[in-house]
């Protein structure tokens, strides 16, 4: 496994996003101007297929980074390789100095991220419909 960090968004990444994203989970959209911003995160398998993404941004002030639009394809789940894409975007930002990482989780992922340490807090908000709910995690 091959995770390549990018300062535009590749095309790969867009492809997976929109697989799961737009065709499996029915958002309307997934692009937005933070692509523009963010530095993207791209996971190869060992035959070098693009099969997991996510991304990273922060604010003016570096003091806040998310991490979003994790994303692994349906027939690569259950390899742990959401875990691999987040634990490399959480280095990333070490390496930049950051010191917590916060990201807006669907409900339904938020076991995963607390397995990886996230704890939630304030109220479940709808994007497009869907449930979710801030995380953050010291580094």
């Amino acid at each position: 496994m091959i995770v390549e960090v990018y300062e535009s968004v590749p095309a790969e990444a867009l492809e997976i996003r929109n697989k799961v994203f737009i065709e499996e989970q029915g958002f309307h959209t997934d692009l937005d101007e933070t692509d523009s911003v963010a530095v993207h995160f791209l996971l190869f398998d060992d035959f070098g297929f693009p099969v997991a993404t996510c991304r990273v941004f922060t604010d003016d002030e570096k003091k806040v980074y998310t991490l979003g639009r994790l994303a692994v394809l349906k027939e690569h789940r259950g390899k742990s390789l959401g875990s691999i894409v987040l634990r490399n975007a959480e280095e990333y930002v070490k390496k930049l100095g950051g010191v917590k990482i916060q990201l807006h989780a669907q409900l339904q992922t938020t076991a995963f991220y607390e397995k990886s340490g996230f704890s939630a807090f304030g109220d479940v908000e709808y994007e497009q419909g869907c449930p979710h709910i801030t995380m953050i995690k010291d580094l």
